[in-house]
């Protein structure tokens, strides 16, 4: 959904006008106007107003709760719900809505229903109570209680327990899908590796075969790749490693089906994980290791590029770094807020590779101290290890405090020794693996 720690209301909501697997057309159309259709298509304008509200936000969370867990679209499709009772709500299009009900509708329609110690808007189920029953509401049954005096929030409880409670002004944003727009590999950094392995984690549960991750920091490693192709070899995707868009969504599918989000008695997501699963942005005030290589990479661009104002940086969003947000935003026709959300870093990051394909010659005497754009690891190999090994080499001939290393092409546990010391000396935290701003200490201080 968007980038905060709980759920919003999305602007706009895509309906598949049949089931599932029928060939029909998607319509798109504002969230509030697809809850009034819903509502006068399953209840009535003459009931009481208390069995209406509390219908409503049943069907409010039901959609939400769809949308929350991408649940069509981790499954291969591309829309968010049916217009099917059979599988979602009743829903017509072009149907018309009851005035008494619509003005509810505009009343409530950011409200919905959560479980205690959940975050994710509640499945909530629920039938007509006559010809059809559920474990959830019914809807006739609801109209009895508010007869009897019952308040919405009362024939809630009634029908999904006592723990439930609801929220309330939930803010309105764009829906947003959760894949990053881009594969997360080896190297790659941030909290979306670090949602993949809790995923992973969780799955593995009930899918041993699948190696627990137990380093859960920002970082894809070797020991993160290694589970990720357990995973495609199981559910038969291509074994690379690579979570690309359907690596990623049969992930969520996985995660989403062993925690049973999608029903009315859910495991669930905790406020922790909501906080991961939504921290898809980065702004003015934050820091951490996006953060700090978000500045490597905008100076290497602005360095080269005049266009974008060379400033300097720490490792902290600050004004300096929102302002080359901005001008970098504006050149690549983006919108200029001076946030980095998912389009913004996957242009920074293209751009970077860009920057360093077209070095001009009389830098590339220097070409070896660039930071290669994906974060260093034990058990990795290659050239861009030797360069590393190269720095460390100089640092701990010249100061014996650093552990020494071999130049193998490597990542083996001396590199990561001489790299946590260089971390601690430096103030960062000790963590072994080398991002930009690590990369960065280690050339200068190999100078």
């Amino acid at each position: 959904m968007a980038t905060v720690n709980t759920p919003t209301i999305p602007t706009e909501i895509t309906v598949h006008l049949g089931a599932p697997n029928e060939a029909a057309r998607n319509i798109t159309i504002p969230f509030i106007e697809y809850i009034k259709n819903v509502a006068s298509n399953e209840i009535y304008p003459t009931w009481p107003t208390d069995a209406i509200k509390a219908n409503i936000l049943a069907q409010i969370s039901f959609a939400l709760n769809r949308i929350y867990n991408e649940w069509y679209p981790s499954q291969g499709y591309d829309f968010d719900i049916t217009s099917s009772s059979v599988y979602d709500q009743a829903f017509r299009e072009n149907g018309q809505f009851f005035e008494s009900i619509s003005l509810i509708v505009d009343d409530i329609f950011n409200n919905y229903i959560v479980r205690d110690g959940q975050v994710q808007p509640l499945f909530a189920q629920y039938c007509d109570g006559i010809t059809t029953t559920c474990e959830g509401l019914s809807q006739w049954g609801s109209v009895d209680l508010a007869r009897e005096g019952k308040s919405p929030i009362e024939i809630l409880r009634h029908y999904y327990g006592d723990d439930i409670s609801l929220v309330y002004n939930a803010p309105v944003e764009a829906n947003i899908m959760s894949y990053p727009g881009f594969p997360i590999q080896l190297g790659s950094a941030g909290d979306f590796v670090r949602l993949i392995k809790i995923q992973l984690n969780r799955i593995s549960k009930n899918y041993p075969a699948i190696p627990v991750i137990t380093n859960k920091n920002q970082i894809f490693d070797i020991e993160t790749e290694t589970a990720v192709k357990e995973f495609q070899n199981i559910f038969n995707l291509e074994e690379t490693g690579i979570v690309d868009k359907s690596t990623w969504y049969k992930i969520k599918y996985l995660y989403n089906a062993v925690k049973n989000i999608s029903d009315l008695y859910s495991e669930g997501i905790t406020l922790d994980e909501a906080q991961l699963l939504f921290s898809k942005t980065l702004q003015k005030g934050e820091s951490g290791t996006g953060v700090q290589t978000l500045n490597y990479l905008l100076s290497v661009i602005a360095y080269f590029d005049s266009d974008i104002p060379f400033l300097e940086v720490t490792n902290q969003f600050n004004d300096n770094t929102e302002q080359m947000v901005i001008a970098f935003q504006n050149k690549y026709n983006l919108e200029p807020t001076g946030i980095v959300e998912a389009n913004t870093w996957k242009a920074i990051v293209e751009a970077y590779e860009q920057t360093l394909n077209a070095i001009p010659k009389d830098f590339l005497i220097y070409e070896d101290e660039f930071y290669p754009g994906f974060v260093l690891s034990k058990g990795m190999r290659g050239n861009d290890i030797v360069r590393l090994q190269n720095f460390l080499l100089k640092i701990c001939l010249k100061d014996h405090s650093i552990p020494g290393v071999k130049v193998n092409g490597i990542f083996d546990s001396l590199t990561e020794q001489s790299v946590k010391a260089i971390q601690r000396r430096f103030n960062i935290e000790d963590i072994g693996a080398v991002g930009p701003y690590t990369w960065y200490q280690i050339v200068q201080l190999s100078k």
